[in-house]
């Protein structure tokens, strides 16, 4: 039902949050409507000279970076694609990604980056959903790209490791592959051939930033399959402004950002890829996440900003080379995608001397909605406030109704970097979008609510709230007591069906390894029991050697639940026989 603007919602009109920033942060920003690839031609114009990607000691100027894109818009361009056109991506983070990606921009295209860890299967469902006509391709994954390639594919354009890289067999080595050699002839070419004999295109495809869509980033499939977010040239743009005036870097061309994070999930694309080449920052890339490497080339490189996940953070931490190397040039580190544990936090900053403050986003926001304050105050278990141009609200998770300040229900956002839709599915958009006070909102999914200063907390997915003798237990809660428990690296906690009480929880847990073999079921449960009401306390544990995790560190709770469901399964088809 439709709502007018009550007292309801000018709780969070007010915006409360205002009063958190930290000083010379806007409340609103501008942001122009242009296309999202000016942001390399600005980079490249004032910053030639300067490394734009740093790559195993490989290194890419600004100049080289936008005439080798500039040259990637010119063969697609040739080969017909333009406006409406998809070109996929199938590449970690590389020379190569940033080239393609923003040369298929230059030429009017969308971009659909994809997952590298992604099967046969799934390679073939997303370039069918996309209707990609080009594909670049990484050759180490030759084998399962060839067995997931639609007939739809116009033109697959294949590259390695070594084309932008003079140590290769050392990183091959890392990365315990060799990579097997591409096919040519028809469809297939090869990346380096294509860009030498390309012309650069240097024309404007007239492209509307508002409206056409700049990349269809899928989300990770954690409840369901995947959906493609339609993220215009507009809303990728917006939340690039809306970092840099959370951030404050101050001018362009000093900071040298930490490449972790994938570029193919929106996170690492926004906030390194697009941020990094909007500040005219030195991107230190890497094809995988590897802890040791990071470390040397943060003391060697003394970087400055760092986005990551909590694992991520938690990785340094417990690395057992850690105090070898100098960390302390960090400034600035963000941790999102995942609950960041409270001991994580105050450790990193301890042994870092840096900020590490905890954010929040999804793919259909581009991805950043809120943060926590740099400088001022971080509220232990806040994502924080919404960054400048956004509204945030909690609202009704049954009706299109905004609910008083302090009340817990769905979150939802309104801003410029909230995607247009999702591709192709009509039925998802009327459920995900609704109108009410005059701003059209976004449903996260998420549980959240808004504290009097306007800092917000996310409680649990809407689908991981676990059903228990009537109560609501979030497995959040649970999970962040045992984060505090100093044996235990990681904790994950889902719903388990009980005949009796609908669902128990149960908590999958990864051991410090100096305490493996040492702690029990036992001791675990009756930690929580001295930490948690009775109703929230795990009734099983399981120790694993690792959990399943997405591209970007997000446990995933949905496996291990399904897991459970296999095995409940299977018991009872045993029992039966």
């Amino acid at each position: 039902m439709a709502q007018d603007p009550s007292s309801a919602y000018k709780g969070y009109e007010a915006k409360p949050w205002l009063k958190a920033y930290d000083e010379g942060v806007p409340e609103e920003v501008e942001v122009p409507e242009k296309p999202l690839y000016t942001i390399l031609e600005e980079s490249a114009a004032r910053y030639p000279d300067r490394t734009a990607i740093y790559f195993y000691g490989y290194k890419m100027t600004y100049k080289e970076l936008h005439s080798s894109a500039s040259r990637f818009a010119g063969l697609l361009r040739s080969a017909g694609v333009g406006r409406g056109d998809v070109v996929a991506l199938f590449l970690p983070n590389s020379p190569q990604f940033a080239i393609a990606y923003y040369g298929t921009l230059m030429a009017g295209a969308t971009v659909s980056p994809m997952n590298v860890l992604y099967s046969p299967h799934e390679i073939n469902r997303q370039l069918k959903d996309n209707g990609a006509r080009i594909l670049v391709a990484i050759d180490i994954f030759r084998d399962k790209v060839l067995a997931g390639l639609p007939d739809s594919v116009d033109k697959v354009i294949w590259t390695g490791i070594q084309d932008y890289l003079p140590g290769i067999k050392s990183l091959l080595y890392k990365l315990k592959a060799k990579p097997p050699k591409p096919p040519t002839g028809g469809k297939h070419t090869l990346f380096k051939e294509e860009l030498a004999s390309a012309e650069p295109y240097t024309g404007d495809p007239g492209i509307d930033p508002k409206n056409d869509v700049a990349a269809l980033m899928y989300t990770g499939g954690t409840t369901g399959t995947p959906k493609a977010a339609e993220l215009t040239h507009y809303n990728l743009l917006a939340n690039v402004i809306q970092i840099d005036a959370w951030f404050k870097r101050g001018v362009k061309g000093e900071d040298v950002f930490v490449g972790a994070l994938p570029w193919f999930h929106i996170y690492g694309q926004t906030a390194v890829l697009n941020s990094g080449i909007h500040k005219a920052a030195t991107i230190l890339t890497y094809a995988r996440w590897d802890v040791e490497t990071v470390m040397k080339d943060i003391q060697k490189h003394k970087a400055t900003v760092f986005h990551g996940v909590p694992l991520m953070y938690i990785a340094i931490l417990n690395h057992p080379k850690r105090s070898r190397y100098n960390l302390r040039s960090l400034e600035v580190c963000i941790s999102g995608a995942a609950p960041l544990p409270k001991a994580v936090a105050e450790e990193f900053e301890r042994v870092t001397g840096a900020k590490l403050r905890e954010g929040y986003g999804l793919t259909e926001t581009s991805p950043v909605t809120h943060v926590n304050p740099i400088l001022g105050r971080a509220k232990v278990g806040s994502i924080g406030v919404p960054v400048p141009s956004t509204m945030a609200a909690v609202a009704s998770i049954e009706e299109p109704v905004i609910l008083p300040p302090g009340e817990t229900g769905e979150l939802v956002i309104s801003g410029p970097q909230v995607m247009k839709g999702y591709h192709n599915r009509p039925e998802e958009n009327q459920k995900v979008f609704f109108t009410c006070c005059g701003r059209r909102w976004l449903r996260t999914g998420d549980i959240a609510y808004m504290d009097e200063e306007g800092y917000f907390y996310i409680v649990d997915r809407k689908k991981d709230i676990i059903k228990y003798k009537g109560y609501s237990v979030f497995p959040r809660d649970i999970e962040e007591v045992l984060y505090k428990h100093p044996c235990i690296k990681e904790a994950a906690v889902i719903g388990v069906p009980h005949p009796e009480y609908y669902e128990v929880p149960k908590a999958f847990v990864v051991l410090k390894q100096e305490c493996k073999g040492k702690v029990t079921e036992e001791d675990i449960i009756q930690y929580a029991k001295e930490h948690l009401a009775p109703y929230k306390v795990p009734k099983m544990v399981e120790f694993r050697e690792d959990l399943p995790k997405t591209a970007v560190g997000k446990i995933l709770r949905r496996v291990l639940r399904e897991e459970e469901i296999r095995k409940q399964e299977g018991s009872n088809t045993t029992q039966q026989r």
